[in-house]
């Protein structure tokens, strides 16, 4: 019998978690299993991690609309089979392709891509909440980001250095305060976070 997955289970939350309950277990559990974390891995734990990885990807992207969450508890209800192991999740975009939103094929719902999920959850995390001035510090903090980059890592360390600069550009744009003020502002849960996302994707350019 086929296994249904329990999203909530892969994200340790309960049923009646809030919409910021699933963003934070998503960003905790998709740190602990991001397979970029896992050094001197063999081949078997690092397919493993991945796994779990995208199954922790896909139960965020369900839970995290409402939704998708509605459909899916309708259907989690009728499944008593259910099961947190990560393999599970892999055939259910494919058995349950159409439950999200019709039954067209311009409808249907593919599964998600881990490492776009991961990057959009922690940008998040630095998108200003006020409205953006005059971009200013965008065009600078872009070019001396690229600038920089390029020293460290030529072509690919410009790219990355030119995002980072342009969205540190953006936050000083938007509070009108220097970057390290507003980190300051923020609690120690949500500077762990985004120390910990930024290690990740610099190790990741550089592997």
């Amino acid at each position: 019998m086929s296994q249904f997955p329990d999203y909530y289970q892969l994200l340790g939350i309960s049923q009646t978690a809030t919409q910021e309950e699933v963003r934070h277990a998503y960003r905790k559990e998709s740190l602990k299993t991001h397979p970029d974390r896992i050094v001197n891995a063999s081949p078997s734990e690092k397919r493993a991690a991945t796994e779990r990885f995208q199954a922790v990807a896909d139960a965020y992207f369900v839970l995290s609309d409402p939704q998708r969450r509605k459909e899916y508890d309708d259907l989690y209800r009728t499944q008593p089979n259910r099961t947190d192991n990560p393999n599970s999740t892999f055939d259910f975009f494919s058995r349950f392709a159409n439950m999200f939103g019709g039954t067209t094929e311009e409808n249907t719902t593919q599964q998600p891509d881990a490492e776009g999920v991961f990057a959009d959850v922690f940008e998040e995390l630095l998108r200003p909440e006020v409205e953006r001035r005059v971009p200013f510090w965008y065009w600078i903090g872009t070019a001396c980001g690229g600038g920089l980059g390029f020293i460290i890592a030529n072509v690919p360390g410009m790219m990355l250095g030119a995002l980072a600069g342009n969205r540190l550009g953006a936050v000083r744009d938007a509070k009108g305060k220097p970057v390290a003020a507003v980190f300051s502002e923020l609690t120690g849960g949500q500077r762990a976070e985004i120390l910990h996302a930024l290690a990740l994707k610099v190790l990741g350019s550089v592997m």
